[in-house]
């Protein structure tokens, strides 16, 4: 026997012969006290150590103490013997470790009371069995002082993870706000050999209720868990019972299979996951399969037995038995509840077949319903072929007819709606319509048969066609009567109609135009009509000719309005023609055009006015003699007649040219050979007079008439010492006062009824009449200034059409207004135009 553990260093402790080449790891209270105390002692590495490791040499005062708390050894020191005792014999060895073997029962009372488990009121998710620090007595009141001297990236952590400073962590701030305290254990025994070791903080933090009872029934029950049951009885088996209803309710919660599943049903398969091989023959038998015989029995009687044990073998087994009925039980819980389903299904095809039966009679009822109307009509369209055989005794009248067929259409609506109309009306009514027509003449009697047809328009016309607006003769009953049966008449009496006598046609058609379709009114107008008044226009003669044109070619406009266009250019071209010698002496000219100034349009009718009446007038006024003391009016007369004819700013370019300066010339020679200002006064106002008002409302002749005031004072002002009649100068200047006085009232006037109309036509006809472009825009321009705005034919610029408004030549490019200057051509604005024109 090696005495090496005998041997003790100089200071008493037993010398290990290993020490010298390891070192102690064991935990020792020394590490429990430092564990968690920041200012322990640190041994920090120096640079040898860091190079060289274990091989570094070390001071021995620098030397870092083991992990044991050892010191280094001095192997100088004397050996010394220590009393080890006696030793024991192998018997008393063997006795006591029998001794130690044997198991000694419990009891909770053996333990101290602070050692039994107890309930602790806890909060959140903390689980009771954590545990303290619990070793050390140092405070730790100064514990994450460190953290003062850093930049407190700790506590910005936890705020930032919801922690409010002052209160508990944890999602319920159930944790303790100060560190854990330690409490030093009295001695050296295990965890509660002395009693509760919880502290004053952790019973405030954690307050507990002590229950006894309930302590000592969860110890009584963990320390039955390894024993028997006491009472030695056996347990009773527990039964579980299934009524018929409940297996009804899992039929229908299970749900239906698909197709591809009951393909699946039927499939072969093949279980060999046991000890022997099974077969199914369908995929859910494997769901509800049972244990064979062999295999519910436990393990342990699947074991061989143990040696010196006899094997215990169950007194009643049976496998092949509770095989069986399970089974049996099995196919009876399947057979219940295909019966369940079964009838459900029969329940569910009686419903149906109870609403289909309801269906089909509902569904006979209307078929014997529609066969019993069709029967009926039937019968109507029998009788009614029979009465238009030749041979008949009660021919059929086109009324009865009617009413054959009003009658169809009120009581057999849907019969009448889904028959063939068309073939049923060609077979009876179009044979007597055309009776009823045979003797008709339109031009005689324009309103017979209007009454009848607007009957059979009624029963026979497509409503559908009709909102379409179509002319299908093979769709329309109504238009196909027309067509073939009341047009011919039409074709015949057209053909012997004379244009000239246009009042009994228009009577005719206007008689009509409500009643037949409106294709049908367009054909007449367009392929009967219009080619006689063409024919007729051509042949006319206006010198030869006793009845004016407009009598017979007017009384069309309301029927043909735009169709009539055509004719208009010829009829102004045997006008212009007709003029050529034409005096304005002559009233007769005024008549003959009179009815067309609203039939043509603002500028056709004004260029056709400077072309051919406007020279014969401003040579008529060319040859007028302006005497004070002997006026001849009647030139004057005939120009001024045209005033509602041709356009104020054609009339007041004849004034100025021809009247005004010859009328001025006269004022001013009368004036210089001192006359009688009274007899001055008369002759301005008298010839004032002649004028009407949209005349003198003009800028220009109101700047002659103004012309002629100043003259007139400048002559009594001029002849301040000569002899002057009396008050001559002051009736002048009153002349003159009351004249202005006139202008700016009627202007005031004027501008006030432009305020009303304009208010009157609102904004939603000035918004109908916006112009599509800017050549429409101009032309209303024109139109409202009475100036006259048409093409120059045959001349152009730059390819660009030219043409005249009022006295200027202008052309349009790209919403701009070109004038023609001296050299150049100039872009200019509307409203410049409109004055330069004026």
């Amino acid at each position: 026997m090696s005495l090496s553990h005998l041997y003790r260093d100089g200071e008493g402790r037993v010398v290990d012969d290993d020490d010298d080449e390891r070192e102690n790891f064991e935990i020792t209270d020394w590490d429990l006290q430092n564990e968690f105390n920041p200012n322990r002692q640190r041994h920090w590495q120096t640079k040898e150590e860091a190079t060289y490791g274990v091989w570094a040499e070390h001071d021995s005062d620098e030397e870092r103490p083991s992990f044991g708390g050892k010191r280094a050894r001095d192997y100088s020191a004397p050996v010394n013997f220590i009393s080890a005792g006696l030793k024991k014999g192998a018997a008393e060895e063997a006795e006591l470790e029998d001794s130690d073997d044997e198991e000694k029962p419990v009891m909770q009372d053996d333990f101290p009371k602070d050692f039994g488990p107890k309930k602790l009121k806890t909060g959140g998710n903390f689980k009771p069995s954590q545990k303290g620090f619990a070793g050390g007595t140092k405070s730790f009141m100064d514990f994450g002082s460190w953290e003062r001297h850093t930049k407190g990236i700790g506590q910005k952590l936890l705020q930032k993870m919801g922690y409010v400073p002052g209160r508990g962590l944890g999602k319920n701030a159930q944790g303790i706000i100060n560190p854990i305290e330690a409490k030093q254990r009295k001695g050296k025994g295990a965890v509660g050999a002395y009693g509760s070791e919880r502290t004053t903080q952790s019973i405030q933090d954690f307050p507990v209720v002590d229950s006894e009872e309930e302590a000592e029934e969860e110890f009584q029950k963990e320390l039955s868990q390894w024993r028997k049951d006491p009472s030695g009885s056996k347990k009773k088996p527990k039964y579980s019972y299934k009524t018929v209803e409940e297996l009804k309710a899992k039929g229908r919660i299970s749900k239906k299979l698909t197709a591809p599943q009951k393909e699946l049903a039927q499939v072969k398969v093949i279980d060999m996951t046991g000890r022997e091989q099974k077969v199914y023959y369908s995929y859910s038998q494997i769901s509800h399969k049972h244990n064979m015989p062999d295999d519910g029995l436990p393990l342990q009687s699947q074991l061989p037995p143990l040696p010196g044990k006899e094997a215990k073998v169950p007194g009643f087994a049976l496998p092949e038995l509770e095989h069986n009925l399970q089974l049996l039980i099995d196919l009876t819980e399947q057979e219940i509840i295909q019966n369940d389903r079964q009838l459900q299904y029969e329940r569910d095809m009686v419903v149906n077949l109870s609403h289909e039966l309801e269906k089909m009679s509902e569904v006979l009822d209307h078929e014997e319903r529609v066969i019993s109307n069709l029967s009926k009509v039937l019968e109507m369209v029998e009788e009614c072929e029979r009465r238009m055989q030749p041979s008949c005794d009660d021919p059929l009248t086109l009324d009865e007819c009617a009413r054959v067929f009003e009658t169809l259409q009120d009581k057999y609506y849907e019969e009448y709606r889904m028959s063939d109309r068309m073939d049923l009306a060609v077979a009876i009514v179009y044979p007597l319509m055309k009776d009823y027509f045979k003797e008709w003449d339109p031009l005689k009697d324009c309103a017979y048969g209007t009454e009848i047809v607007s009957k059979w328009k009624s029963l026979l016309e497509n409503d559908q066609l009709l909102s379409h607006g179509g002319q299908d003769l093979s769709a329309d009953a109504f238009h196909r009567l027309i067509w073939e049966v009341w047009m011919p008449f039409v074709r015949n009496i057209v053909t012997q109609w004379q244009p000239r006598n246009c009042d009994p046609m228009v009577d005719f058609l206007d008689s009509w135009v409500h009643i037949i379709p409106v294709w049908i009114l367009d054909n007449i107008l367009d392929q009967l009509i219009f080619p006689k008044l063409q024919k007729e226009v051509d042949s006319w003669n206006p010198l030869t000719d006793t009845v004016p044109i407009h009598s017979w070619i007017h009384p069309w406009l309301p029927l043909m309005r735009a169709r009539l266009e055509p004719l208009y250019s010829p009829i102004r071209s045997k006008l212009s023609s007709a003029l050529q010698k034409w005096h304005p002496s002559d009233s007769s000219a005024k008549l003959i055009l009179q009815p067309w100034k609203d039939v043509f349009t603002p500028g056709s009718w004004e260029a056709f006015m400077v072309k051919n009446i406007v020279p014969k007038l401003g040579m008529c006024l060319g040859e007028l003699v302006i005497n004070p003391h002997q006026q001849h009016m009647d030139a004057f007369y005939w120009v001024i007649d045209w005033e509602g004819m041709i356009s104020v700013s054609s009339l007041v370019g004849l004034l100025e040219k021809h009247f005004f300066p010859k009328w001025l010339q006269v004022l001013c020679s009368w004036l210089s050979n001192s006359p009688n200002y009274e007899e001055i006064t008369k002759w301005y106002l008298g010839w004032k007079s002649m004028f009407s008002d949209q005349v003198l409302a003009h800028p220009s002749v109101k700047d002659k008439f103004n012309e002629a005031l100043d003259i007139m004072n400048r002559a009594v002002s001029s002849n301040v010492g000569a002899y002057m009649q009396p008050g001559a100068r002051e009736n002048i200047a009153y002349l003159t006062h009351t004249e202005r006085r006139k202008d700016f009232q009627y202007e005031a006037m004027q501008e006030r009824r432009e305020a009303e109309n304009m208010a009157q036509r609102g904004i939603g006809a000035a918004a109908s009449s916006v112009p599509m472009n800017f050549k429409d825009l101009i032309e209303t321009k024109a139109e409202e200034h009475n100036i006259v705005f048409m093409p120059v034919i045959g001349k152009r610029h730059e390819g660009k059409q030219l043409y005249t408004f009022g006295r200027i030549v202008i052309y349009i490019d790209r919403g701009v207004v070109f004038v023609q200057g001296e050299k150049t051509w100039v872009p200019t604005s509307l409203q410049s135009l409109i004055d330069m024109a004026k």
